[in-house]
């Protein structure tokens, strides 16, 4: 740009950067990157997924929702789950759509049964038996918090009684070969399944929602 300003000028100034002109002119092109860059990046912030720090607040509150003490992933989850809460009707497909947006995960990662299902007796509760391991991670969300979330998109007085974390990791049908790749031990460092567990909800610093 400062060459384009420098050859602008009439043949009375010395073309150069390193005239005096030439000076001025690169004080006045490095003030002008820093407000294309203070700009653009006022632009990116107003995409969720890159909002940081205050500007994610800001988000927030247009919505009614606080950020307690949560990090920028766990707050962008909350405030896309504010959002996503309007769908919610308390039927299991509706949870499961709306723990999808909020996760932003594929809604085959969630799967979700009555316990009556699962040969319990009691009437009004559910068991997620499917949970978005991968998506969780990412944000850095706890079981527990992933627990009170979906608690939150259940109907009024249905709980939610039991999380499974279902992991990928398989052994090998060939008792004489090790699995490999994506379901059983790494091949390289870089792959391999990963192990699950099941959650029962208990007391835990809850998420402010």
């Amino acid at each position: 740009m400062i060459q384009d300003w420098l050859g602008k000028l009439t043949d009375v100034f010395k073309k150069t950067k390193d005239s005096n002109i030439g000076k001025l002119f690169t004080l006045v092109d490095e003030e002008i990157n820093q407000l294309k860059s203070a700009l653009t990046k006022t632009e990116e912030w107003r995409d969720l997924y890159k909002a940081e720090g205050t500007t994610l607040d800001l988000m927030g509150e247009s919505l009614n929702q606080p950020r307690g003490q949560t990090s920028d992933e766990i707050y962008r989850v909350l405030i896309r789950g504010k959002s996503a809460l309007n769908l919610a009707d308390g039927t299991m497909n509706k949870i499961i759509e709306v723990l999808s947006l909020t996760l932003d995960c594929d809604p085959t990662e969630i799967e979700i049964k009555t316990l009556k299902e699962t040969g319990d007796n009691e009437p009004a509760a559910l068991m997620i038996t499917k949970a978005p391991l991968e998506a969780l991670n990412r944000v850095g969300m706890s079981p527990h918090q992933f627990a009170q979330l979906a608690q939150k998109t259940a109907a009024g007085g249905v709980r939610v009684a039991l999380v499974n974390f279902q992991g990928t990791f398989r052994f090998s049908i060939d008792p004489n070969q090790i699995e490999q790749g994506s379901h059983g031990f790494s091949s390289d460092g870089t792959d391999g399944g990963t192990l699950g567990g099941v959650y029962t909800p208990q007391k835990e610093d809850d998420l402010p929602i």
